[in-house]
């Protein structure tokens, strides 16, 4: 069971907030964001393709930041099952965003899930 001090829930933690800081001021990126920030536009399709009604620039950068991490997890990374990489986006949604973002990100991350599932063979 996951707890708030397991190492993977710090080190998505950290690399959440490193997103959400890059979004602010994007000199000399922390090495840990690198892979994901060199998909950054295939993650950006997949998130506008899941939610359609929302462009990237009016989506909450905190929000932004944990479905960036989240879809790399998803479609790039492959290291946890889909459910739980779902499940820790949406506990930090809960912690770190506004009232809406747990129900916008377990949506959207559905639909990129359903998404990456009809691509791979």
């Amino acid at each position: 069971m996951k707890t708030a001090l397991d190492p993977r829930h710090q080190h998505r933690i950290t690399r959440m907030q490193q997103l959400f800081s890059f979004s602010f001021d994007d000199k000399n990126p922390p090495e840990a964001i690198t892979p994901i920030l060199k998909n950054m536009d295939a993650l950006d399709a997949l998130i506008q393709k899941a939610a359609p009604e929302w462009p990237l620039p009016k989506i909450a950068k905190i929000d932004l930041a944990i479905l960036r991490l989240a879809v790399w997890e998803l479609a790039y990374e492959g290291k946890e099952p889909p459910k739980v990489i779902i499940d820790e986006a949406v506990e930090l949604a809960k912690s770190y965003g506004n009232e809406h973002s747990a129900k916008f990100i377990n949506g959207a991350l559905g639909t990129v899930f359903k998404y990456i599932g009809e691509r791979k063979p």
